[in-house]
């Protein structure tokens, strides 16, 4: 996964974060949620929350786990640097797919 690309991707407009931001996105029916990128330090509950949403309400939406912490995810996508960021979704498929290249 590439740091900077999360950068791009808020910047764009192509990012909902937070958990209700997310939540919202997962429920909506219209959403172009490409897929969901959760922090390494993310609680087990909120995770549990996330993957529970996605089960019924989108099953074939992906989830990814990053190797970054929610500090640095915050930092990545310019909040300051007291903003953590545990959960975000990307809008797009070609960002989502580029964010995930290997």
């Amino acid at each position: 996964m590439n740091m900077a690309t999360l950068g791009l991707i808020f910047k764009s407009g192509n990012m909902a974060y937070g958990f209700d931001g997310v939540k919202e996105e997962i429920q909506d029916p219209h959403s172009k949620i490409a897929g969901i990128l959760l922090s390494c330090d993310l609680s087990p509950k909120s995770k549990k929350e996330v993957f529970f949403l996605r089960d019924k309400f989108r099953p074939d939406l992906e989830i990814a786990e990053a190797q970054w912490d929610m500090e640095q995810i915050g930092r990545a996508v310019g909040k300051k640097s007291e903003k953590k960021i545990g959960i975000l979704a990307v809008m797009d498929a070609g960002f989502w797919k580029s964010l995930n290249k290997r």
